[in-house]
Formats: C-alpha cells, sequence, structure tokens
C-alpha cells in the first residue's frame, strides 16, 4: 500500500450534517443533542425536560471539547429530569375520558360501556385515585383483580381490567413527555378471565308462541307492540339497538324478500357494514300484519321505523315467568333465531352471514355448534335400510 492510500485508509470519516430549513441550526444524527449555530460556529446543547425545550451553550467552537460537554450537560439535566413527579391516577383518568370522548373511531355505546368499566374500578378501589403511578404495585393490582372477577360476569372482568391498563399507559405517557423517567404498568400481568361458554335454554316453537301470546294479553296498552318487537328480534336475528330500532319500511326489499340492515345512521352496524337478512315466512306474516295495520291507522302509506318501542325486558321477564319458560333477554332472542336457522338445515357459516359475523363461521360455531350435532343425530335417526 503507498503511502498516500495509507493516509486515505487513515483518515477520519467525515461527520454527517443536517442543517435547519432556516439556515440557522446544524445538527449531527450521529451525536444526539449536539447543534452548532452556523453563523458563529458555537455549539450548543438541546434536550426537552418537563415538557420544555432546553438549549444552552457549550462556550467552544471546537468539536472534541463540545462532544466533552455535551456529556456533562446532559447529566445535569437528565439528573433534574429523574425527579419529576408521575402523575395520579386521577389525572391519568381525566386525561383518558377525554382522549376517549375526541376519538372518532368509536361509536358512542363501546365509550359508554369503556366509561363504565372505569366507573367499576373507582368503586371497587377507590384508594387508587389519589396514588400516584410510581405508588401502585403490581401486586396490588393482582389482589384487585383477585377480588373483582368472582363478582362480574367475564366479559365485564375482562374489559375492566383492559380499561385499567388503558388509563395506567395514558398516565405513563404523561410523566414520559414530561421529562419523567421510564415507568413500567403495573397492570400488565394481570391475566384475563376464560369466557365460558352461555349455555343457552331457548324455547320450543309451541312455547315461543304462547309467550307472544302471553305479551299481547298482558302487557297492557302497549301489549301489541310488545309482542311486534319480540317476533320482530326471533325472525331477524339483529341485534336489537344497533340494528333493529333502525329498521325502516324502505328497507323491506319486498322483490328479493330481504330486509337491508344498515344499522345506527351515525355509526352503521357493530362490524360497520350494510347486509341483508332473508324474510321467514313468520317475519313476512308479521310485516304484511303491520304495513295493513299501519295503513289502517295512519291512512298513508308505510314509512319511517317499523318498531314503535325500543324495549321490553320488564314485559318479557314477566311473560316468561308466566308461561313458564327459562327467563329471556333481547339478545336471547337472536340466539333463538340463529338455533331455529340450524334446526331447519341453514348451514353455519351461511347463519353467521345473517347474523352480520365477519369470522367465517367460527363464533356461531362455538356457540351453536351442539345444536348443528343434536340436529344431525336427530335426522340420523330417520335413515331406514
Amino acid at each position: 500500500m503507498s503511502d498516500s492510500q495509507d493516509t486515505q485508509a487513515q483518515a477520519p470519516r467525515k461527520r454527517e450534517e443536517h442543517v435547519s430549513s432556516d439556515g440557522q441550526w446544524r445538527s449531527f444524527p450521529q451525536v444526539p443533542h449536539l447543534l452548532q449555530y452556523v453563523s458563529n460556529g458555537n455549539y450548543y446543547g438541546r434536550i426537552k425536560v418537563a415538557g420544555k425545550v432546553i438549549r444552552e451553550s457549550l462556550h467552544t467552537t471546537v468539536w472534541t471539547i463540545a462532544k466533552l460537554r455535551l456529556t456533562d450537560f446532559l447529566k445535569e439535566r437528565q439528573g433534574n429530569r429523574t425527579r419529576v413527579d408521575p402523575p395520579r391516577f386521577r389525572e391519568a383518568a381525566e386525561v383518558f375520558k377525554r382522549d376517549l370522548e375526541s376519538q372518532t373511531g368509536i361509536k358512542p355505546r363501546s365509550k359508554e360501556y369503556r366509561l363504565l368499566c372505569l366507573q367499576k374500578i373507582q368503586t371497587s378501589w377507590p384508594d387508587l385515585w389519589d396514588l400516584r403511578l410510581d405508588e401502585i404495585a403490581a401486586q396490588a393490582c393482582k389482589e384487585w383483580s383477585a377480588g373483582l372477577n368472582s363478582k362480574i360476569a367475564c366479559h365485564y372482568f375482562n374489559n375492566t381490567i383492559g380499561t385499567l391498563r388503558m388509563v395506567l399507559q395514558t398516565g405513563i405517557k404523561m410523566h414520559k413527555e414530561n421529562g419523567g423517567a421510564a415507568l413500567e404498568n403495573p397492570a400488565a400481568e394481570l391475566k384475563r378471565m376464560r369466557v365460558k361458554q352461555k349455555d343457552l335454554h331457548l324455547p320450543e316453537p309451541s312455547q315461543f308462541k304462547g309467550l307472544v301470546e302471553n305479551l299481547r294479553k298482558g302487557s297492557g296498552p302497549w301489549g301489541h307492540r310488545v309482542g311486534d318487537l319480540v317476533e320482530f328480534l326471533a325472525y331477524s336475528g339483529l341485534r336489537i339497538h344497533s340494528e333493529a330500532m333502525h329498521v325502516k319500511w324502505e328497507d323491506i326489499d319486498w322483490q328479493r324478500k330481504e330486509i337491508v340492515v344498515r344499522g345506527d345512521p351515525e355509526t352503521g352496524t357493530k362490524n360497520s357494514e350494510i347486509r341483508r337478512v332473508p324474510i321467514i315466512s313468520d317475519m313476512e306474516t308479521l310485516l304484511a300484519r303491520l304495513k295493513e295495520d299501519m295503513s289502517s291507522e295512519e291512512g298513508q302509506l308505510c314509512a319511517g321505523p317499523i318498531l314503535k318501542i325500543n324495549r321490553c325486558d320488564a314485559a318479557l321477564a314477566r311473560a316468561c315467568k308466566e308461561t313458564g319458560i327459562p327467563r329471556l333477554a333481547h339478545h336471547d332472542l337472536r340466539h333463538l333465531f340463529a338455533a331455529r336457522c340450524i334446526e331447519s338445515g341453514v348451514d353455519i357459516p351461511t347463519v353467521a352471514r345473517w347474523l352480520g359475523h365477519k369470522d367465517g363461521g367460527a363464533l356461531a360455531m362455538r356457540t351453536y355448534g351442539h345444536l348443528r350435532n343434536e340436529h344431525s343425530q336427530a335426522m340420523a335417526q330417520k335413515v331406514k335400510f
């Protein structure tokens, strides 16, 4: 190797530099926090502490001296950073609620449910609200969750501990942005409860007929509308609040015998997709009667929402008790629709599509798979050689 080649090999690599858009400052990617004022060559240290940017002169124009003084500058400023107190849980909770309210991609009912989970945290662990984040121990979180999991349903429990993690993570982010030291989330290791499969006790066809008759006769002046709601939910499988209550007469496709499910005008269906549900024979009979009643009462063409009431919890509970069948909730009528479809021979992927599931039938298989097996065995008994 020649002397010139040896000199080139040993020459220091040229420093990478970036100049600000206004041309006043030069930065060095390989040395964070170091700046140089272009006009006079002076070096500066720059760091963000407690949300404020601090820039101080290092009183030198020499590169090697600037790097040494930058080390002392960072040690002093970062030492101050560790003394920033973390926020209290209540402060993190308030920021969490503001952030939740401002998010446009979350449906209002989902926001309400998340706030309900936050309220459950407050009522079950009231002392938490006054603790700083660094005072909340992982063991305390585990003890709280152990006491809570036996008191509320598994879905509610899982969403509540998830909410706790979110609020704590919000506080950790706040602390970091204020120049505080890194913190671990004390709720990170909380275990979710296994969601148990609901044991469905659904009425037989004759029992359902008796239930509807009881509702129409025993629910006062609103009895016929209560019966209409229960039948509509059972014959369509629609979710009551986000779907059924928003179905209008204009959504009935008489020619194709389908209901166009659009959902809430502002948030859409649960899966944010418009779908079509077939009008089975019982639903066709119900709609024809409702259409006739509405035309005779109002003397005009049917328009607007089909259903006139949006819930019937008390009336449904009373009718179940009086007819001797297990208590039903609104959502159980959705299960009833799926069960009748499967028992009638409809394949599970098709039922799942009618229900608005986007998993190809995985959830429906877990929920209703035993019904398909029972139906299959009953059909097998009819096979004779």
